[in-house]
């Protein structure tokens, strides 16, 4: 059963300030509340410009209404840095298939040779793939809207930061050089017209994301659901100009599980539909240690530390947590360019999921 969606809270961005120029202590109460007690929310005013989130959405509806042979040429399989298109079926989340496609990007990066890695993470470093002679315009549009996400994270971190008790810029040198955010552009596809959904179809199984803070742009369909601490499952409803915000696994480490990353999931779409968002997941850079901060006697009395279970431990550093996540989500890429970070039947913090 899901709880009324007047459970998930609305924001404001462009009320977060005040004429001062100083966060409003009305806003960052909320906000603090909303992530603490809920860990999502919806957020409006954020900036975007009129038609950017439509324009975006038709511009991966055209990718994705492209033969499939054609949507191949960005096959993921092919990167070393998980980077482009996952077929229907081919990403993992607690342990079973998804019924979704997605394009996955990054930071336009020059890869790093193997030779120089300081870390395995650094595998995460590369090119993105696009479909610039088929849709050109799909490129642009998501360029665009990751720079809005990422001044939208870098304002809601500060936010949070104040929330917290701490300096406004206390999470900055986290995010310095560059910050390792990753997007996701989805689509969810359901059976086929006059097929029953099967029993067990999950458009995303339950998770929580392993980045600082997810903001999601969804379609105006739903089924995306939230699990806050001591409630059952919570329609996140879809709100027209808004952006979904939920807390990551790398917020809960340094809030010591005060913010939570609350488990979510997308229910499997009906017979003969589908469901489009893109998912930007603002995270420090990858080197990045996220120690838990100095939270007032009153925030920190509630913190119950991180909530980490054998088959996922939380990693302080960025980059090894997601690492964890990609090679979980995407087996065959880790099999084809990395085995040896695939577990040959012993414990892994990279497969074990």
């Amino acid at each position: 059963m899901s709880t009324p969606d007047d459970a998930i809270p609305v924001l404001r961005l462009d009320r977060a300030r005040t004429p001062e120029g100083g966060f409003d202590p009305t806003f960052t109460t909320a906000l603090r509340e909303a992530l603490h007690e809920v860990g999502f929310l919806r957020l409006t005013g954020f900036g975007a410009a009129p038609g950017q989130a439509g324009a975006l959405l038709a511009a991966a509806s055209s990718f994705f209404d492209l033969p499939a042979e054609q949507r191949l040429e960005l096959d993921n399989r092919r990167s070393p840095h998980f980077r482009g298109y996952t077929r229907l079926g081919h990403e993992i989340t607690a342990g079973r298939p998804d019924a979704r496609e997605q394009i996955d990007f990054g930071p336009e990066l020059a890869p790093v040779p193997r030779a120089e890695w300081d870390e395995p993470f650094r595998l995460l470093e590369g090119p993105n793939v696009w479909p610039d002679a088929r849709v050109p315009e799909l490129r642009r549009r998501a360029e665009a809207w990751a720079e809005l996400m990422s001044r939208v994270g870098t304002e809601l971190t500060r936010a949070v930061a104040v929330g917290l008790g701490l300096e406004e810029t206390h999470f900055d040198p986290l995010f310095d050089g560059e910050p390792h955010w990753f997007g996701k552009v989805i689509r969810y596809v359901g059976p086929p017209p006059g097929d029953p959904v099967p029993d067990d179809a999950q458009g995303v199984g339950p998770h929580a994301d392993w980045g600082f803070l997810t903001l999601l742009l969804q379609d105006g369909t739903g089924g995306l659901q939230a699990r806050p601490p001591g409630s059952s499952w919570t329609d996140v409803a879809p709100l027209e100009g808004s952006l979904v915000v939920n807390v990551g696994e790398m917020l809960e480490v340094a809030t010591d599980g005060y913010l939570v990353a609350t488990p979510h999931r997308v229910l499997a779409c009906a017979p003969g539909t589908t469901r489009q968002s893109v998912g930007f997941f603002w995270s420090p850079r990858l080197d990045a240690r996220l120690d838990p901060v100095p939270l007032p006697p009153g925030l920190a009395a509630q913190a119950p530390g991180v909530h980490e279970t054998d088959r996922n431990a939380l990693l302080p550093r960025f980059g090894d947590n997601a690492l964890k996540g990609w090679v979980r989500s995407h087996p065959e890429v880790a099999a084809r360019h990395h085995p040896g970070l695939v577990s040959s039947g012993t414990p892994s913090p990279f497969t074990d999921r």
